[in-house]
């Protein structure tokens, strides 16, 4: 197992493995080094901390969800599994956790694990599931060339295609919003830069979640010799290396509020410098940025300057949930389907008439990441069968859990008649006092997620219930609310 990130060689996949039993990491690094390069961590901060340094991001990842601090709750490692998704979008994760009831499989799945795996498993059938998840992903890179990426005729894509063709040969910035796993990457590549004139100019991607804080400004701007210790040659950043193609940004609002002025700068007047060099340079290449979060929330809480926002979302794109997509679900699915079965010589699955109309009524808060993922152990499990409702089930997040004793729904009892709100609102804004609707909106909120946590006893699926939303909602809401606490 190497033990610094030079030691990762490339004539094997890069897997990494996240478990806090140490008998375990030194167990499975042993049985699959003759496959793979393998690094392990055992804590979520110190396998996101590890990823930052590493000059080669995995291609695989083997997680347990039982992390610490908490080892007994499913928390940490659902979390890890958007982390790691968000720093290495294309990353195959295998779940491989003592938590292993029907509701944690499905949610990991729900979140972007391409399996789940009961412990103890067999390192021989691990073994096989991370080469087939590997081969998957091959797959997806070559399916990638010269398909369309837009497919389905719904508003929202016939929105999206409207707005692609008005500012696709633009000069100008664009800014493109949307949930995980909606796309975002693709529609950047595909229809932003090798859908233009600059289709023969360079493309650069640069995550700024996945580079460590002090290395984004060297690694965007370059750096002069000697500019800071390790610094032993002149080494040029993506603006240079982009020339006057296409600088793709992604996770644009993970960037420090001390780059977002030297960015803004760049996309005023082009203007930047190398680190530890004087010397104006000019940059010609377009930016294209995007985000998960939402910047105008991330600007009123001074997380995200107003000026840099301003000037990114002058070209703004929203990359469409699948919820917001009806039958395009079912255009998505054929795609998918032909595709795996063709590209693995198999005949593909069908759907019964329950299924689909499961299919239809699934709302997919994984987007098309999920529904991917889905389509590919339905490829894997069940090829030229037809599928069932009950086995469609088993891959699907649905709500299975009858709520706790004692807890009831939090609308109807809890809510408060509008009338009250509009006298209570009127009587607080009457004196005067200093006020912010998203301070007292943000901890409505936090009140109502903790009230519904407290009530189904930690248990976030009833929590989600309580409170009227998927589960998946739920979690990142958690994470968003508690966050800026």
């Amino acid at each position: 197992m190497p033990s610094e990130p030079d030691a990762i060689l490339r004539d094997k996949p890069f897997l990494l493995i996240v478990d806090d039993d140490a008998l375990i990491c030194d167990t499975l690094s042993f049985s699959m080094s003759p496959l793979f390069e393998v690094v392990t961590s055992h804590s979520r901060p110190h396998c996101l901390q590890m990823l930052r340094q590493l000059r080669r991001l995995p291609e695989l990842a083997l997680v347990d969800l039982g992390l610490p601090p908490l080892p007994h709750r499913p928390d940490e490692g659902f979390a890890l599994i958007t982390d790691l998704l968000k720093l290495a979008p294309d990353i195959r994760i295998v779940v491989l956790s003592g938590q292993s009831d029907d509701g944690n499989a499905r949610h990991a799945r729900t979140l972007g694990a391409a399996e789940f795996v009961a412990k103890p498993c067999n390192p021989g059938d691990l073994q096989q599931i991370l080469k087939r998840a590997l081969a998957f992903r091959a797959l997806d890179e070559m399916g990638r060339d010269g398909a369309s990426p837009l497919i389905g005729n719904s508003p929202a894509i016939e929105k999206l295609r409207l707005q692609l063709r008005q500012y696709a040969d633009l000069p100008f910035p664009v800014l493109i919003e949307g949930e995980s796993g909606s796309g975002k990457e693709i529609i950047a590549a595909s229809c932003l830069h090798y859908g233009t004139r600059r289709r023969q100019k360079p493309f650069l991607a640069l995550n700024c979640a996945a580079v460590s804080p002090n290395l984004v400004e060297p690694t965007l701007f370059g750096y002069a010799k000697g500019a800071f210790t390790g610094a032993v040659a002149m080494k040029t950043g993506y603006f240079e290396d982009a020339g006057d193609g296409t600088l793709f940004l992604d996770e644009i609002g993970e960037l420090a509020l001390e780059l977002q002025a030297k960015l803004l700068r760049v996309l005023e007047n082009g203007e930047y410098q190398r680190v530890g060099e004087t010397q104006k340079r000019v940059s010609q290449a377009r930016i294209i940025a995007a985000t998960n979060r939402d910047l105008r929330k991330e600007v009123r809480s001074g997380n995200f300057r107003a000026d840099l926002y301003h000037r990114l979302s002058v070209c703004a794109i929203t990359a469409p949930a699948l919820r917001d997509m009806g039958d395009d679900r079912l255009l998505l699915l054929e795609h998918f389907r032909q595709m795996y079965a063709a590209q693995t010589r198999q005949s593909p699955f069908r759907l019964s008439p329950e299924a689909t109309a499961l299919w239809l009524a699934y709302s997919f808060p994984g987007n098309v990441r999920e529904l991917r993922n889905v389509v590919i152990r339905l490829t894997t499990k069940h090829p030229g069968q037809t599928v069932d409702a009950g086995a469609l089930e088993v891959e699907l997040d649905l709500p299975d859990e009858p709520l706790a004793a004692g807890a009831s729904s939090l609308t109807a009892a809890d809510e408060i008649s509008g009338d009250a709100i509009v006298t209570a609102a009127s009587h607080r804004l009457r004196q005067r006092e200093p006020f912010s609707l998203d301070r007292l909106l943000d901890a409505t909120e936090r009140g109502y997620i903790e009230a519904a946590l407290k009530l189904a006893h930690g248990n976030v699926s009833q929590a989600a219930r309580l409170l009227g939303i998927h589960r998946t909602t739920l979690y990142n809401r958690m994470e968003a609310s508690f966050r800026e606490q």
